[in-house]
């Protein structure tokens, strides 16, 4: 079975058994919603969870899992990855991607040149950045915006790019 990260557990909060999480999916809401399967990623299998209950925290989410309640229970989840399988998976809209289809993709200018591969993601605000990791040059920051990212091709691993003036 495939895994897909949603979230870090970063911590335990109080004592009766919630744990808190530094969500990295788009499907907040959805993902930590009562009755919702998760797998925490640990040394040896994932062990499948199901939240109990869960709710916003200062950037973070709190949640409780069904039948972990107490916060010995938890404690050793700290640090541990939280996926999703494959088949719980939202469907998502054309146009739209998960991270782990964009990472590893190679990016190439409209003009044919390769600039290198996407190594990572970041989200600072109104639109994700790629981090564009180039052989023997320094990490180049790509906004996603349509004037920039031209087509995305998942069936031959790559991204079409126009560099805007400042970029590159």
């Amino acid at each position: 079975m495939q895994f897909y990260n949603v979230g870090k557990i970063v911590n335990t909060h109080g004592i009766r058994g919630e744990v808190r999480v530094l969500p990295t999916t788009d499907f907040v809401d959805e993902r930590f919603a009562p009755q919702q399967k998760l797998y925490l990623q640990g040394t040896g299998a994932p062990v499948e969870l199901t939240i109990e209950r869960s709710r916003q925290h200062k950037g973070f989410i709190l949640v409780k899992f069904v039948g972990y309640d107490n916060i010995n229970d938890v404690e050793s989840f700290r640090n541990h990855e939280l996926m999703v399988s494959a088949a719980d998976q939202q469907p998502l809209e054309d146009g739209q991607y998960y991270y782990h289809q964009i990472i590893g993709l190679t990016v190439k200018t409209v003009a044919g040149e390769e600039l290198g591969k996407v190594k990572e993601i970041l989200a600072p605000g109104a639109n994700d950045v790629w981090v564009v990791e180039r052989p023997g040059k320094a990490d180049l920051l790509l906004p996603v915006i349509d004037d920039v990212v031209k087509q995305v091709d998942l069936d031959n691993g790559q991204v079409l790019v126009e560099l805007m003036e400042g970029l590159g």
